[in-house]
This record gives structure tokens, C-alpha cells and sequence, in this order.
């Protein structure tokens, strides 16, 4: 039996997931001093989780834009909403204001891939390679 992963699935879970940390992440380390940690903010973590979400993305996208749909909407819906993490990360100030809209454009992107993906199954041009 062949595990086959759906990697627009797991993009939208990892999305939803970094939602979920940018959120309670505040939450949890402003209760670490009372436990004795003295950790403020990891720029370093956010980058990684920000760089991984891109990895995983840009594999899903390329192998729907390749295989399937060759359509170009996933990808600039996706990059809009890499750059816009990134953009949080280095503007504290309106972090909360480039939250929603990065995770909002990188779930989007991937539902749209997946969708793609599906209605034209191999739509195959003269770019394919397969």
C-alpha cells in the first residue's frame, strides 16, 4: 500500500497551525516568567516557521502547477501571503494587522491548488513534461 501524502491539505493545517501559535504564542510566553523562563521573542523561530511554511507550500504549488492546473493564482496567492509573514515578523507594530491577511492568502492559495488540482485531474499543455 502506497501512503500518498495531500500536501495542499497539509499546508492548510500548517497554515492553521501557525495561526494558532501567533496567537497563543503572546499568551504562553508572557507566563513563562512565573515558572521561572525568561524567554521574550524567538526571531529565530519565526523565521524557521515561516521558512518551513514556505518549503511545504512551494512543493504543494509546484507539483499542482506541474501536474495539473498550470495556473499561476495559487502561487501569487501563496508568495502574497509569504511576504506578508514576513512583513509581520519585521513590524511588530502591525503584526496583528498582517496576520489574518497572510494566513487568510496562504490557506486560500492552497484550497485554490487543491480545487485546481482536481477539476482538471493532468491537464496536460505543451510545457508538461510527463
Amino acid at each position: 500500500m502506497k501512503l500518498k501524502i495531500n500536501w495542499d491539505a497539509l499546508g492548510i493545517v500548517a497554515s492553521v497551525a501557525c495561526a494558532i501559535h501567533c496567537a497563543l504564542l503572546p499568551l504562553f510566553l508572557s507566563s513563562l516568567p512565573l515558572f521561572g523562563v525568561n524567554i521574550i521573542e524567538n526571531i529565530h523561530f519565526e523565521y524557521l516557521m515561516i521558512g518551513l511554511a514556505f518549503l511545504l507550500g512551494t512543493y504543494a504549488l509546484y507539483h499542482g502547477f506541474k501536474k495539473h492546473h498550470h495556473s499561476w493564482w495559487p502561487v501569487v496567492l501563496f508568495t502574497t501571503g509569504i511576504l506578508l509573514l514576513i512583513l509581520k515578523v519585521n513590524f511588530h507594530q502591525l503584526e496583528w494587522i498582517l496576520l489574518v491577511p497572510s494566513v487568510g492568502f496562504i490557506v486560500v492559495a492552497h484550497y485554490l491548488n487543491f480545487k485546481l488540482c482536481r477539476k482538471h485531474d493532468h491537464a496536460h499543455s505543451d510545457d508538461c513534461s510527463h
